[in-house]
């Protein structure tokens, strides 16, 4: 018996990061065991749920994250595929309690996967946006290839010039990912260090950061919003490139443009 039977809502929660995996892999972001995913389901907590014994023994998470107590995260597990997570996402990942210390999780649901090696860097992001009152309640680490490609390049890792680089390419991208990219310079994956800087970067008001030369962070209320703006602006860079590979330098919209378009659909300036 799965814990998603009869609870249709958090069945509907988990078969949507299922689908989020699948277009990870499909778009080529999500090689091997490669992209994490982790989510805050705890809103889904039925009293049953939270009766539920543990399957594994407590975790030690490796920091102390107040925010957390009571919390319960679906998370991808560690070597798993997204692939794999896609067509099977409760043996490829796992359902966590966060335990009354803040500094500990037990695995209560499916299997005994061990979750992501970079989930205390998740949680500890999952603990910021609920201190600051954020709805935000999905996180995703993954490959696009443009955009990293693109952190190999100096010019491109100043917030301000690979946003609007970005933002002029289609006027998508500034609609459905206003806030722009945020940059954090290469750290050693899965570090205390690379989570602190990409907790600056979400507080510098950005949803989207670009991790150099290895990926790009995303938040959003689910995690399919997450994917949208990581896609969105990976088109962007994807167009810039295609345009560079055909011999010149886009054009890009004019400030004047891009100033009228966020007038009319209300965006930030």
């Amino acid at each position: 018996m799965s814990i998603l039977d009869n609870r249709p809502a958090l069945a509907k929660e988990v078969a949507q990061i299922a689908e989020a995996a699948g277009y990870l892999w499909q778009k080529g972001w999500a090689e091997r065991n490669g992209g994490n995913i982790t989510v805050n389901i705890t809103k889904h907590a039925d009293d049953e749920m939270r009766r539920m014994p543990a399957i594994s023994a407590p975790v030690a998470i490796g920091l102390t994250l107040p925010n957390l107590k009571g919390c319960y995260f679906y998370c991808k597990g560690t070597q798993m595929r997204m692939r794999d997570l896609a067509r099977r996402p409760m043996e490829n990942g796992s359902i966590i309690r966060i335990l009354d210390d803040c500094a500990h999780y037990e695995i209560i649901a499916d299997s005994p996967v061990k979750p992501t090696s970079e989930l205390p860097s998740h949680l500890a992001v999952h603990n910021h946006l609920i201190g600051k009152g954020s709805p935000y309640k999905a996180s995703l680490h993954t490959h696009p290839i443009e955009l990293v490609a693109m952190s190999h390049n100096p010019a491109f890792l100043n917030e301000d010039t690979v946003s609007k680089l970005l933002w002029s390419m289609i006027p998508e991208t500034k609609a459905f990912a206003p806030r722009g990219l945020g940059v954090v310079p290469y750290m050693l994956p899965s570090s205390a260090a690379l989570a602190d800087e990409t907790i600056k970067a979400i507080e510098r008001d950005f949803d989207v950061v670009m991790w150099e030369k290895h990926g790009v962070f995303a938040v959003d209320c689910d995690i399919m919003a997450a994917f949208d703006q990581i896609d969105v602006l990976n088109k962007s860079a994807n167009i810039y490139m295609c345009a560079r590979s055909m011999g010149f330098v886009p054009d890009g919209m004019s400030e004047q443009q891009m100033t009228e378009l966020s007038t009319v659909f209300n965006l930030p300036k």
